[in-house]
């Protein structure tokens, strides 16, 4: 008889009790948006292999990247600044074989041209 009243009971509360259903909202600055697209961008080199074409100022860095556009259209190419100078990089290549592959070709070209190994993150202890 305990059992029967105890299971009755707590057959009662069970279907008493029901999940909250809830929405949440979240309102974010639209700045945060770019701040990630900033941080992506700054971030683009690492893990990859690139080629460094050549450096100086502004004007013979865009130069130098114009001509790098012509002579490897499809590979990926850009300006970073490094203070003092800017400076043409070239490519992004997984593995060092690649690299090592598509240096060879761009040396023909540039002689000038650095192999640059993949930053190395930090870890955060």
């Amino acid at each position: 008889m305990k059992t029967t009243v105890f299971t009755a009971i707590l057959i009662g509360l069970a279907t008493q009790i029901s999940a909250q259903d809830a929405q949440v909202t979240i309102q974010q600055d639209s700045k945060i948006d770019e701040l990630v697209k900033l941080y992506t961008k700054v971030h683009a080199n690492s893990g990859f292999y690139q080629i460094q074409v050549g450096f100086g100022n502004y004007k013979k860095a865009q130069e130098l990247l114009d001509q790098v556009e012509v002579d490897f259209p499809t590979w990926y190419s850009k300006i970073e600044f490094e203070s003092p100078t800017y400076r043409v990089r070239l490519g992004r290549f997984k593995t060092k074989l690649e690299a090592e592959r598509k240096y060879l070709e761009v040396r023909k070209k540039y002689p000038d041209a650095m192999l640059l190994k993949p930053e190395e993150k930090e870890s955060k202890s």
